[in-house]
């Protein structure tokens, strides 16, 4: 069976990974989920310092073709092997990730459908909302945390390249979008979303009631 492709576009920190883990969780065994960020180019040609400058909130960091090819490979329900990016040294890792097809697949990112060329790519398009405070708020936790970053680092970055990547390019994929969710994501919202996608790709379940615009469509909020 072909699988549906579901991607989720939104700023950092808007909640776009622990929304499609959670409803990976919900569809487990028949979903997995596909991050854009481990397509970000391989610096290890250059030296750390220098790696360290790079614009990282803009769409040239990633490595489209190979985005793409995997993207394919994995629309026609074949096995692949995507690449795996380490951020606290800005290259990638030698152990890839063997993909198996599943029946549901969350692609999530900064720019999943920021190019005409890429929409058809996904069956569903979603956009994550959440205000700039609170984005700001979980991209220093999870940098610090999580990616040994200091504070100075992390706010000088939201300035001077998030803020400003996020309005060029993030932003204008809520044109795009089919499905708008809120900053705050209910369990009532995620029992709709699990209900609908499982009425669309025919894993049981019944269909939600909420009205929307097709096989593809309807923007909710």
């Amino acid at each position: 069976m072909k699988p549906f492709l579901i991607a989720i576009a939104g700023g950092s920190g808007a909640g776009k990974t622990w929304l499609a883990r959670e409803l990976t969780r919900r569809l487990s065994p028949h979903a997995a989920v596909l991050s854009l960020d481990d397509f970000y180019r391989d610096l290890s040609r250059l030296p750390v310092s220098e790696r360290m400058r790079q614009d990282f909130d803009v769409p040239t960091a990633i490595d489209w073709p190979c985005f793409v090819r995997a993207m394919r490979r994995i629309r026609k329900g074949q096995p692949a092997v995507l690449p795996r990016y380490d951020f606290p040294t800005h290259t990638r890792l030698r152990e890839d990730h063997q993909w198996t097809p599943v029946a549901v697949v969350f692609v999530e990112g900064l720019w999943p459908f920021w190019r005409n060329d890429l929409e058809k790519l996904f069956d569903w398009r979603w956009f994550k909302r959440g205000t700039a405070t609170l984005r700001r708020v979980r991209r220093l936790r999870r940098d610090r945390n999580e990616r040994g970053r200091r504070r100075a680092e992390v706010e000088a970055q939201w300035r001077n390249q998030v803020t400003p990547g996020h309005a060029r390019f993030v932003q204008p994929q809520l044109e795009r979008a089919q499905v708008v969710l809120p900053g705050v994501v209910t369990g009532e919202r995620l029992d709709w979303l699990e209900a609908k996608i499982r009425g669309l790709v025919g894993l049981g379940g019944h269909q939600p009631a909420l009205r929307t615009g097709g096989r593809g469509g309807g923007r909710c909020c």
